[in-house]
């Protein structure tokens, strides 16, 4: 215990330019050491501003391993507050989600506070006077969180009170939740469709890794996207191509294809598969919806819209969109080998249900905990959590096209199966756990 805590050297050796140690998958106090610095040091996702539409609405989430409050506030802002009762600790908003009114009431002490977390009401005040209570903490409120960023509806907070700007940030990744909402004919997104929760159990790391890994999917996915195929090319002559052979058969495209279509690879971790190609590019057009885009932005700039049609966005530290699909994973870390994936799904608002559809039907397919094509990804982490443990190796590869001058470039596209992005990620690990080089 306490290898790392306090000892920078030795986190930082955890990186090496092409390997890994596997401590950063399985380590305890390192997950710890990630909530309490990785996780309050970049912006993280909340939620979606179509969430909480009404004043006084609010939903519950957690920011690493700190529970929060995305709410509604009475002047129509979007607050984020810490989910505590300053009182005596007590958890205030117990539901993932509702319309606390004008204010939060604790369930202990009926304690009361504003939606921007002010204090409002104490029973029996009285017993307070000459107490120099209005001198201490409880008396503040709850606490809010006071970096809180909404960009096109999607909401970011970052928990310490110092550090990168937004826009510093996430630089021209942002281009990705731009292109997302700018398929709506109204640029406008809203949730749809619910959201599928998943444990798994392995370090939310992996997740992240995964997105970005194009060597895997004609691999671990043969048993599902492989045997829907053959099923497909079993029937009979004539039969209209189901919506969902669409869907599953990229992922059996080969090695080349996946070469070909690129990774772009910004600054602080962020990054996308498929810059001049992916598994999203080839799906059936919709009725009307051509027209729609048409009619709100002119032929060339929908043609721009429509034709970026980036695979995987990888959002560091935690979440990944999918701008031609509309959907979002966010992979919630519990401990070093549990993890809460959160699949959402999104409605282009004005745009054709068909295009809701095929979302839908995507996210109950690839990401629910029924789907046949999460399973193989999931099978493959936890595989890799409990080998992780043994002895006889203690270092990861992720050297796959190494570049040495790969380190000072930014915002560039390398070969799409470089693992340049998986690189950089560890490298923006280093920075935000305050440990860079």
């Amino acid at each position: 215990m306490n290898h790392y805590r306090n000892n920078p050297t030795a986190l930082r050796q955890l990186v090496r330019e092409t390997e890994i140690h596997k401590d950063l998958y399985i380590d305890e106090e390192v997950f710890q050491l990630e909530m309490e610095q990785l996780f309050a040091n970049t912006w993280v996702y909340v939620g979606h501003a179509s969430q909480i539409p009404n004043k006084g609405d609010y939903y519950t989430t957690t920011i690493g391993t700190e529970a929060v409050i995305m709410v509604r506030h009475t002047d129509n802002s979007i607050k984020v507050l810490y989910n505590r009762c300053p009182h005596k600790g007590v958890k205030v908003a117990g539901e993932t989600c509702g319309n606390t009114g004008k204010f939060f009431r604790c369930p202990y002490h009926a304690w009361t506070f504003r939606t921007d977390g002010r204090l409002l009401a104490i029973p029996l005040k009285k017993g307070y006077e000459d107490t120099g209570f209005e001198c201490s903490e409880a008396s503040q409120g709850m606490a809010p969180v006071e970096n809180v960023e909404v960009y096109r509806d999607f909401v970011f907070c970052r928990l310490s009170p110092e550090g990168e700007s937004f826009s510093d940030f996430f630089g021209e990744s942002l281009s990705t939740i731009d292109n997302m909402v700018d398929r709506s004919p109204e640029g406008k997104l809203e949730v749809a469709g619910g959201v599928m929760r998943y444990m798994h159990h392995c370090n939310w790391k992996m997740l992240v890794d995964n997105q970005t890994d194009t060597c895997h999917p004609m691999v671990a996915h043969e048993s599902s996207a492989g045997t829907a195929i053959k099923v497909w090319e079993d029937a009979p002559e004539g039969t209209p191509k189901p919506m969902a052979v669409e869907l599953f058969a990229p992922f059996m495209s080969p090695y080349e294809f996946f070469e070909n279509m690129g990774i772009r690879v910004w600054e602080n971790g962020h990054g996308h598969t498929g810059v001049s190609d992916s598994i999203h590019a080839e799906y059936s057009d919709i009725d009307g919806y051509w027209d729609q885009m048409v009619a709100a932005y002119g032929e060339e700039r929908t043609k721009e819209i429509l034709g970026d049609v980036r695979h995987n966005t990888v959002y560091f530290p935690n979440i990944m969109i999918k701008g031609p699909i509309q959907t979002l994973r966010l992979f919630k870390p519990i401990a070093a080998d549990k993890t809460l994936v959160e699949s959402w799904t999104f409605r282009l608002v004005g745009a054709p249900d068909k295009l809701l559809e095929r979302t839908l039907m995507y996210n109950r397919l690839i990401n629910a905990p029924t789907s046949v094509v999460g399973h193989d990804d999931l099978e493959m982490y936890e595989r890799a959590q409990e080998a992780l443990h043994s002895r006889g190796r203690d270092w990861m590869n992720v050297g796959r096209l190494y570049d040495p001058a790969e380190k000072d470039q930014k915002n560039v596209v390398v070969n799409g199966t470089s693992e340049m992005q998986m690189r950089a990620q560890f490298r923006a690990w280093l920075k935000y756990m305050s440990i860079e080089a």
